[in-house]
């Protein structure tokens, strides 16, 4: 009978101590919708392509972190503590790595590389290894396109202020606007702590929704802004760029972006070095790895720590429902800015730019430059507007990195 009694007892401890009994506690229903949630996106990954290289690792992530005591993320290590250093300067944004690495589980590693605003520079830097920004180089006046669709990036900032969030908050839900993944995972995971209503989580699964949903926001706010006759505009061809020109660029871009904003610095620098070992023509191993090797390991990273980090406590809020609301309308605006000032320029050119390669000035590369070509052959379906809308669409990449870094400017000083 005791060996009975023991055994059952074993048993007993052993049920306590599975995961299973972690949906039990209070708040448990919570994890299984997140892993629900999970399955859902894993499926749109999968199944429909919705940035399936990103979605499929953060789906994941977020399977993981919410399975009761797998201990693979500790949120509670990622509280920001007050500590005094040399000369008694007060750091209340101080977290303890030392105690990350001897007792944090493996996301909790991973997620040191979002923290320390490692992953997205990378990310950029084989961005730019993949970049061609001729098109930008042979028409200059795409950078106005590109800095017009970051204007979601500020209305959506100030809405958000007059909502009474955080300043945090503000410049983590208007980053969405820019429809750049790594840039909103970078700006976030710089501001945001756990005093924050929402995570880096939240934003990285709003930012990379939008993008995936480039296809079906875009068209309808670009028909409603243009008429048939400016969506008909066929553009003559761009002029050939020289050697010269696409080296001297990102060496120029990294001057005088680094000067003006210096807080886009990491973001635009790299951005412009893994350019510029593709144009070099010299670097053609270091620049295949960044486009490759490199690439996807840190995307491997960068999704699954972020995933992680969407536990149920962050994404089960009525905050996470504002994050979702507020996204899409900075992406709206931010499209429509393009829009508009391509209709400015319509005019300007009597006719000879097409309005709708304005919508492509959001980071969305190139997904958003192919939704205006789409939208301009369903006039002319001979018209070819993707080379033209390519320059606004790079140009956006670089004006998403900038807005990032005025934004931490703005939050931080």
């Amino acid at each position: 009978m005791t060996i009975i009694n023991s055994f059952l007892e074993t048993l007993a401890d052993l049920a306590r101590e599975s995961g299973f009994a972690g949906f039990l506690v209070e708040g448990g229903w919570k994890n299984i919708i997140m892993i629900l949630i999970s399955f859902l996106f894993m499926y749109l990954a999968i199944s429909k392509g919705f940035e399936p290289l990103l979605l499929l690792p953060i789906s994941f992530g977020m399977l993981l972190t919410n399975l009761p005591d797998a201990g693979l993320y500790h949120p509670e290590f990622w509280d920001y503590t007050t500590v005094k250093e040399a000369g008694g300067v007060v750091n209340d944004h101080y977290i303890n790595y030392g105690n990350i690495l001897q007792h944090g589980g493996l996301l909790d590693i991973l997620y040191m590389g979002v923290k320390l605003q490692i992953y997205p520079p990378l990310i950029f830097l084989g961005i730019g290894a993949m970049t061609d920004f001729g098109p930008l180089i042979a028409n200059p006046k795409s950078f106005l396109l590109g800095a017009a669709a970051q204007g979601g990036i500020f209305f959506t900032f100030i809405g958000a202020a007059v909502l009474g969030m955080s300043a945090a908050e503000c410049g983590s839900i208007a980053i969405i606007g820019g429809a750049d993944g790594p840039t909103a995972i970078y700006v976030s995971s710089k501001l945001l702590s756990k005093a924050d209503d929402i995570g880096v989580g939240t934003i990285a699964l709003a930012a990379y929704t939008y993008m995936a949903l480039v296809p079906i926001i875009q068209p309808p706010i670009m028909r409603a802004l243009t008429t048939k006759k400016e969506r008909s505009v066929v553009m003559g061809q761009l002029r050939s760029v020289s050697k010269v020109e696409k080296l001297i660029f990102p060496v120029l871009v990294t001057i005088v972006i680094s000067l003006m904003v210096p807080s886009a610095a990491p973001l635009v620098g790299m951005l412009m070095f893994g350019n510029l070992l593709k144009e070099s023509g010299c670097c053609d191993r270091i620049a295949k790895t960044a486009q490759n090797e490199l690439m996807n390991i840190i995307t491997i990273f960068l999704g699954t720590s972020v995933g992680a980090t969407t536990r149920a406590d962050k994404i089960i809020t009525l905050a996470f429902g504002k994050v979702i609301l507020l996204g899409v309308i900075a992406f709206s605006i931010g499209t429509a800015c393009g829009v508009i000032l391509g209709k400015i320029m319509y005019i300007i050119s009597k006719g000879k730019i097409n309005p709708l390669i304005g919508s492509a000035g959001v980071s969305a590369v190139p997904m958003a430059a192919r939704v205006s070509q789409k939208v301009g052959q369903e006039e002319v379906p001979t018209n070819y507007l993707l080379m033209h809308a390519m320059g606004p669409n790079v140009a956006g990449v670089i004006g998403s990195a900038v807005a990032a870094g005025v934004l931490l400017s703005i939050v931080q000083v």
